[in-house]
């Protein structure tokens, strides 16, 4: 395995603090966004996500002033998801200092917005993110979800993936409903289907519990590997992890 592999911590954001849920609920809170983004860059995180995760269920836009706190401390890049579902709300979060933007509902409702963010800002700036959850029914067995995991689609979800990499989008990002928050391991199937149909780098989230969770979804093609609790509640240390990794053959940033 000679890719370069990236550590992203993710800071899942409510009411403009850190929270944490598990399958998407039973949100607890895990501290202050900027203090929280400050020990993770300490820490050795490679890039860092923010994510507003009620913006698009309220119908507002992100919180930009913790873009605008966040960026003032942050030493990596970030990525900034929940409520952009148009280009002025994507300037908007760039201009308050994100590194990169991330959309999902909106991408599935709109997949012309992915094309016009791409051929704006870049590939290297848009990621979309697919919520999905297992469905035997459909071919790939996952299904996209919107609205932060609360409304069912009816779509593939590794077709959806593909269809988002013919759009030239860099990144994308799946996090699987029955992984998220339960430190069971990533949904390896759905990383592995997307990563064998997509020239996009895959992102693993939802489900990291231990060490070779993380090496697990390396191995199954994630380039990215993201987390939050495991993180935020100290159970693995960054350093830790780097060590491990590197252990078992991964490449990764010092």
């Amino acid at each position: 395995m000679n890719r370069e592999i990236i550590i992203m911590p993710c800071l899942d954001m409510q009411q403009g603090r850190v929270v944490k849920g598990v399958h998407f609920v039973d949100i607890a809170d895990a501290g202050d966004p900027v203090e929280c983004a400050k020990a993770y860059c300490a820490a050795g995180a490679d890039e860092l996500a923010l994510l507003d995760i009620t913006a698009t269920v309220e119908k507002r836009a992100t919180l930009h002033e913790v873009v605008r706190r966040v960026a003032g401390v942050c030493t990596v890049p970030f990525t900034v998801g929940g409520g952009i579902n148009d280009l002025p709300a994507a300037e908007a979060v760039l201009a308050a200092g994100a590194d990169k933007i991330s959309i999902s509902s909106a991408a599935y409702r709109n997949p012309e917005l992915v094309r016009e963010l791409v051929a704006k800002f870049g590939p290297d700036k848009v990621t979309v993110a697919i919520d999905v959850d297992r469905n035997p029914a459909l071919p790939s067995g996952y299904e996209v979800y919107i609205d932060g995991g609360r409304t069912a689609t009816g779509k593939d979800a590794v077709e959806w993936a593909r269809e988002v990499d013919a759009m030239g989008v860099k990144t994308i990002l799946p996090t699987s409903k029955a992984g998220d928050g339960a430190r069971t391991g990533y949904d390896l199937p759905v990383i592995r289907a997307m990563a064998q149909a997509c020239s996009a780098d895959i992102v693993a989230s939802g489900g990291a519990g231990k060490l070779s969770d993380f090496l697990d979804a390396a191995e199954a093609g994630a380039t990215v590997l993201l987390a939050a609790s495991v993180f935020h509640f100290h159970l693995i240390d960054i350093g830790e992890l780097k060590q491990y990794l590197r252990a078992h053959g991964v490449t990764v940033r010092s």
